[in-house]
């Protein structure tokens, strides 16, 4: 029993270790576009794939770091400017501003059900007058 438990565990590691293809479609694409657009370029993105890299897992890395970029910017509370007095007001701002924000969508919601209910009423005083 302990060399099958032991055997599994080979497999699982070997699995892990398993190296993926560079040649995917988005990095052939991208290899024939580098070659379109500058010879080094495409020297550069062939390197990248022959070196053991994926192009898809380059552009997935970038796309998470300019996601984290705008994530991480103004707009995050643990951003500080450094001057406490200013953090207070900020977050104090941001607050009311998220309560006007809820407060509007409420009174949006309430306009909307009124619409609603006035459009259902003259309906069915339509369909009385018809009938």
């Amino acid at each position: 029993m302990n060399t099958s438990t032991h055997g599994s565990n080979v497999n699982m590691n070997f699995k892990r270790k398993k190296k993926k293809s560079g040649w995917t479609p988005i990095g052939v694409a991208a290899l024939v576009l580098g070659f379109m657009a500058a010879f080094p370029i495409g020297l550069a993105v062939l390197a990248y794939i022959l070196w053991g890299g994926r192009v898809d897992d380059l552009i997935s890395d970038a796309v998470d770091a300019l996601k984290n970029a705008f994530n991480n910017g103004s707009h995050s509370p643990a951003s500080s400017s450094g001057n406490a007095a200013f953090d207070e007001y900020k977050a104090a701002t941001l607050r009311d501003l998220e309560q006007q924000q809820a407060e509007f969508a409420d009174y949006v919601d309430q306009l909307r059900k009124t619409r609603d209910r006035e459009e259902f009423e003259h309906f069915i005083k339509s369909r009385k007058k018809g009938k």
